[in-house]
């Protein structure tokens, strides 16, 4: 029987991809970080909601930006994969609004 006599060509590291990863997981630590200070500092208001969903936003678009490597895609790909998410997150928000109104009207407070 015929053996092969494979060799492994090992490649460096590259230094400047392994910054950059750890770029990354350090800026999504520190919104992950601020979304809790906010969580356990502030009362729940209308504000704070605010604050969660575009924070949550920015945390999206950055993973997909990176880990998905949708940041080196055309414009028209990360339209069309990002103004769904916004129209989404808008027809939530109506809904709710309108049934807290229809709640409201219905059962008076």
């Amino acid at each position: 029987m015929e053996q092969e006599n494979k060799q492994q060509v090992v490649i460096p590291a590259d230094k400047a991809k392994i910054r950059h990863i750890w770029t990354v997981t350090l800026y999504l630590f520190l919104i992950t970080a601020a979304e809790f200070v906010i969580a356990f500092n502030l009362d729940a208001s209308i504000i704070k909601t605010i604050i969660f969903i575009v924070m949550t936003i920015v945390k999206a678009y950055y993973i997909m930006s990176e880990f998905m490597h949708l940041g080196h895609e055309t414009k028209g790909l990360k339209l069309s994969i990002l103004l769904p998410l916004i129209f989404v997150v808008w027809l939530i928000g109506a809904l709710l609004i309108q049934g807290d109104a229809i709640y409201t009207a219905v059962f008076g407070g």
